[in-house]
C-alpha cells in the first residue's frame, strides 16, 4: 500500500491504558499494536499506572512509555497528561476503558486531531458519576468502538453516546495460535487424575467476573455427580477476591476439587485438557479467554451477559445462562459434562465460529480504517 500521507511518513498512534498487565483488554491492545502495518502506523503505548506483562511483548512493534505521575486535581485538570501527548505529538490517541475521561481532556487540550475509544466493556449498573464523566468523554471522541452491539446499545442508552459516534469492532484472535499439540503435563503438575473431567475458567478474580458464582455452582454439581471420577474446576487467573474465593471453596467442601493456579502464560495446555470452558461474569464485552477456549474447541458454558451470546451465536445458545444463578449454572455444567457426545460437538460448532467470526486480521483491518478516517 502506498505512504497514506506522502512525504510525512505513517501515523503516529499513541494507545493510553491503565496498564498492560493480564486481561483481556490488555491483550487486545498488545495483538492490535502488533499486527498493525507498521509502513502505516508509527504505534505508542502509555500506560498510567504501570506497565506490567503484555509490555513485553510490545518492544519490535511500538515505544512503550510510563505515564507522568498524576496531579490530585488530575481529573480535572490532567496537565502533565497534557504536557506527555504534547511531546509525543500523536496524530491519533486511542484510549481504553478506564482513562477515557481524563485521556481525552488531556489529548485535546494537546492539540490531537483524531481521538478514538474503545469500550471493553461496561459494568451493569454504571455508577451515575461514572456515565457522566464517560458522556462528557464522548463528546471529545470522534469515534467510540463498543466491543459487541449490547455493548454498543448500553453506551448509547445508559451513557447517552451519540450513535452516530459508535462503531462496533468486534474483538478477535488469531485463533491458530490457540492450537496445542496436547500434553498430560498439566495434569501431573496440578495433581489431576488422567480420567477426571476438567472445568476450566481464565479470568480477573475480581467481584465483576463472578467467580463466587462459579464456585458455588460447581459446589452444587460436586455434591451430585455420578462420574467414576469427580470433576475438577481448574481457575487460570489472579486478582483482589482470590484468598476469598480460596476460602469460599474450602468452606464449601470441595477444596480439592478446584485448582487456582494463578496466570498461565501456556493457556493452550489447559484448553487442550479441558471438558468445559465456564464463566459466571456479571458483566462481559467480548471475552478474550472465551474466544480462545472455543478456538480450542472447549464447550462453554457462560452466563448470558454483555457479547456472550454474540460469542456463542445461535448454534450455541443453548450453552448460555442466566446470570447471578448458580443452581442453573449448575446445571448446565452438569449437562455438558454427561453429554459427551454432543459436548465435543459443540466443542467443533465453536471452533470454527471464532475461524469465521472472530478473526484478529478483521479486527486490526477495521481498526486501522478508523484511525485513517476511511471505510473499512
Amino acid at each position: 500500500m502506498n505512504d497514506p500521507r506522502p512525504g510525512q511518513g505513517p501515523l503516529r498512534v499513541l494507545h493510553i491504558i491503565q496498564n498492560l498487565n493480564y486481561g483481556g483488554m490488555e491483550r487486545v491492545l498488545a495483538d492490535l499494536v502488533n499486527r498493525l502495518d507498521q509502513r502505516r502506523f508509527e504505534s505508542h503505548v502509555m500506560a498510567l499506572q504501570y506497565v506490567g506483562r503484555f509490555g513485553r511483548d510490545l518492544e519490535s512493534a511500538a515505544t512503550v512509555h510510563l505515564g507522568p505521575r498524576q496531579e490530585r486535581a488530575s481529573l480535572l485538570w490532567p496537565r502533565r497528561l497534557a504536557e506527555a501527548i504534547r511531546r509525543l505529538a500523536p496524530d491519533v490517541v486511542h484510549t481504553h476503558s478506564g482513562v477515557w475521561y481524563k485521556a481525552a481532556k488531556a489529548a485535546r487540550a494537546a492539540g490531537v486531531a483524531r481521538l478514538v475509544h474503545t469500550e471493553h466493556g461496561r459494568h451493569v449498573p454504571d455508577p451515575w458519576i461514572s456515565r457522566r464523566l464517560d458522556r462528557v468523554a464522548s463528546r471529545r471522541t470522534d469515534v467510540v468502538v463498543a466491543v459487541s452491539e449490547k455493548t454498543a446499545t448500553l453506551l448509547v442508552r445508559a451513557v447517552g453516546v451519540d450513535r452516530d459516534r459508535v462503531r462496533v469492532v468486534r474483538n478477535g484472535i488469531e485463533a491458530k495460535r490457540v492450537a496445542s499439540a496436547g500434553t498430560r503435563a498439566l495434569r501431573r503438575s496440578f495433581s489431576i487424575a488422567s480420567d477426571a473431567r476438567i472445568v476450566a475458567s481464565v479470568g480477573r478474580l475480581e467481584p465483576v467476573k463472578g467467580y463466587d458464582l462459579l464456585i458455588d455452582a460447581f459446589a452444587r454439581l460436586a455434591l451430585v455427580d455420578s462420574g467414576e471420577s469427580p470433576p475438577v474446576l481448574i481457575v487460570a487467573g489472579d486478582g483482589s477476591q482470590r484468598s476469598a474465593l480460596e476460602a469460599r471453596a474450602f468452606d464449601s467442601g470441595i477444596a480439592d476439587q478446584i485448582r487456582f493456579v494463578g496466570w498461565l502464560d501456556d493457556v493452550a495446555s489447559l484448553l487442550e485438557e479441558a471438558s468445559v470452558f465456564a464463566l459466571g461474569s456479571h458483566s462481559e464485552g467480548t471475552s478474550i479467554s472465551l474466544l480462545e477456549a472455543m478456538a480450542a474447541g472447549c464447550c462453554p458454558v457462560v452466563t448470558d451477559v454483555g457479547g456472550n451470546a454474540d460469542v456463542l451465536g445461535a448454534g450455541l445458545a443453548h450453552r448460555l445462562v442466566p446470570p447471578s444463578d448458580a443452581d442453573a449454572l449448575s446445571t448446565a455444567l452438569s449437562r455438558a459434562l454427561e453429554g459427551a457426545e454432543e459436548r465435543r460437538a459443540d466443542g467443533e460448532t465453536a471452533r470454527e465460529r471464532v475461524r469465521r467470526e472472530f478473526d484478529l486480521g478483521t479486527m486490526v483491518e477495521q481498526y486501522s480504517a478508523i484511525y485513517e478516517d476511511r471505510e473499512a
